[in-house]
């Protein structure tokens, strides 16, 4: 029986250009205790159908047409105290961003008990206790401690807990989760969507799960719509739909996730794959790490974050660096490029300990330029006011010291390496797709020919097509420039498609290191088997992790 029917749904948006069209008539269903997936790339129409459903669209977005029932009542018109009633009662949703859907400034415990008190199902005097009840449903070990705590006091898998705790204290009938592990490690993304399929499945409700990760949508949806430009072009069964896919949309994404039978130029589309590259020749030690320890001081006593670690990357050499949020891995980056300083320990860099030299006396250090980093979230490493040719140019002037036209030429020309359009060195971080503000963050790091990049998470946002665009383009630049890598992941498919060794932390330490394939393919240490096993495959491309004994 059918508990929500969306039916030839158009939603359009004004802008200064004209009316854009962002969903253009699709057509779905969901029936009680079912869990329907929509699939597709950024900009397909994925979330603004569920902001549309939720009656939660910008102010210059409207519902154009179609027909949204849930429920037997007609949602585009019914009005608004209505629709506030409805929503976390009946129909409840999991935004992307955990902490920006969190007040910063209320303990979370009171944020649980709003939705509580505004849909009358605690007083002011049972709300706490109902707060924390709803925050042991999802887990959360010493709830009436947690009760009091902020968000940013919380990790993000806990702080997407708490959304969890808030979308179901109501009891709705129908859960929309909104991309609700993007960022998360992989075994607290598989923690949280364990989570939530046994909370529908206790409940007896019905959800909508919305993402871009194929595997996560195969392992946790009964029935999966794929979405590309506003249309629906394929719906039907996990199972058919990424074993024989029949639109070529479908195969693209398939094709574009990373897994254990591909190689580096299988994940582009047929017509841009050229033949694959040979590995790169590993020379003399590049960087050697020696006993690195960092240690920080806490409210309650000391915090180990990097606790004696010992490794080397080779010239020309791409080694990964693999583990949970909080192993220790970028803390260990930000040391590696000077950013933050060792407690103990030595860098030997070219045979150079960099850590006899400060990492506010770095930043001026005529070496600075050989060890450079790509961050995680390119955005936020963008001065919003610079242009993508402003950013690019910045480190060129103050390690290289080139200005006039001699800087603009190399700015374009590395804009051309990266297959950045040069009409888009004009736009501003605002104005570029995800991967385009990739190739600018990879440009920038690369313009003053350093020796050694660091690259932390650098496709951990994009989609799958882009993220096989831009892993690409690092193993060309590889060949090309002979930089070595140290690539910070927690996707061991994505490292090992990138890397030749594979370096695995925990806790600070390092558990297990090897050959890329070696480490996929026979992993030695019980923590590295468990972040294989974490990872979530469509059914076409699954794996088999194997056992100790194997």
């Amino acid at each position: 029986m059918s508990l929500l029917s969306i039916e030839d749904l158009k939603v359009t948006f004004a802008t200064r250009r004209g009316d854009v069209e962002a969903v253009r008539g699709i057509s779905l269903e969901v029936t009680k205790g079912e869990v329907l997936g929509i699939v597709g790339e950024s900009g397909s129409g994925k979330s603004v159908t569920s902001y549309a459903l939720m009656r939660l669209l910008e102010s210059n977005g409207r519902i154009s047409g179609g027909d949204l029932t849930y429920g037997g009542v007609d949602l585009r018109v019914v009005p608004e105290s209505t629709m506030r009633d409805l929503r976390g009662r009946e129909i409840s949703m999991i935004f992307q961003n955990p902490r920006a859907a969190l007040n910063p400034i209320r303990k979370v415990g009171h944020q649980i008990e709003d939705v509580l008190r505004r849909h009358a199902r605690a007083t002011r005097f049972t709300a706490k206790r109902e707060a924390i009840r709803a925050m042991e449903a999802v887990k959360i070990r010493d709830a009436e401690a947690r009760y009091h705590a902020y968000p940013f006091e919380l990790s993000g898998g806990m702080c997407q807990r708490i959304v969890i705790a808030i979308a179901l204290a109501c009891d709705p009938k129908l859960l929309i989760a909104d991309e609700p592990t993007t960022g998360l490690d992989i075994t607290t993304q598989k923690a949280v969507m364990d989570l939530i399929a046994d909370l529908i499945r206790e409940r007896g409700m019905s959800a909508m799960v919305i993402t871009h990760d194929l595997g996560l949508a195969a392992q946790y949806c009964d029935r999966i719509a794929v979405m590309k430009d506003g249309v629906i072009v394929e719906e039907g069964l996990p199972e058919k739909l990424f074993s024989d896919p029949s639109h070529p949309y479908t195969r693209k994404l398939v094709d574009a996730t990373p897994r254990a039978d591909a190689s580096i130029r299988s994940l582009l589309p047929p017509e841009q794959r050229t033949p694959e590259p040979s590995l790169t020749e590993v020379t003399a030690p590049l960087l050697q790490v020696r006993n690195l320890v960092k240690t920080y001081q806490g409210k309650s006593g000391p915090v180990h974050a990097v606790k004696g670690i010992s490794f080397d990357v080779g010239k020309g050499e791409s080694v990964g660096l693999v583990g949970e949020s909080g192993c220790g891995k970028s803390t260990t980056s930000s040391i590696l490029v000077r950013l933050d300083d060792a407690t103990s320990g030595e860098i030997l860099f070219n045979g150079d300990d960099l850590a006899k030299t400060s990492a506010r006396t770095f930043a001026r250090d005529p070496r600075r330029a050989s060890i450079q980093m790509v961050f995680q979230d390119a955005t936020d490493s963008f001065n919003p006011r610079h242009t993508a040719g402003q950013s690019i140019a910045e480190p060129l002037k103050r390690l290289t010291g080139l200005t006039g036209d001699q800087l603009s030429l190399r700015v374009e020309e590395l804009a051309e390496l990266v297959g950045l359009p040069l009409p888009l060195l004009n736009r501003f971080p605002h104005q570029l797709s995800g991967g385009q503000k990739a190739r600018v963050g990879i440009a920038r790091a690369i313009g003053v020919n350093p020796d050694f990049l660091i690259l932390d998470e650098p496709t951990a946002a994009l989609d799958v097509s882009i993220q096989a665009i831009v892993l690409n383009l690092l193993v060309d630049l590889r060949q090309k420039l002979g930089i070595s890598y140290l690539f910070v992941s927690h996707d061991l498919h994505v490292v090992r498609l990138l890397c030749d060794r594979v370096i695995v932390m925990k806790n600070g330490e390092i558990v297990e290191e090897g050959p890329a394939d070696q480490v996929m393919s026979a992993p030695s240490h019980p923590y590295t088997r468990t972040l294989l096993s974490a990872a979530p495959h469509p059914p076409a491309l699954t794996v088999s992790v194997p056992s100790a004994a194997e």
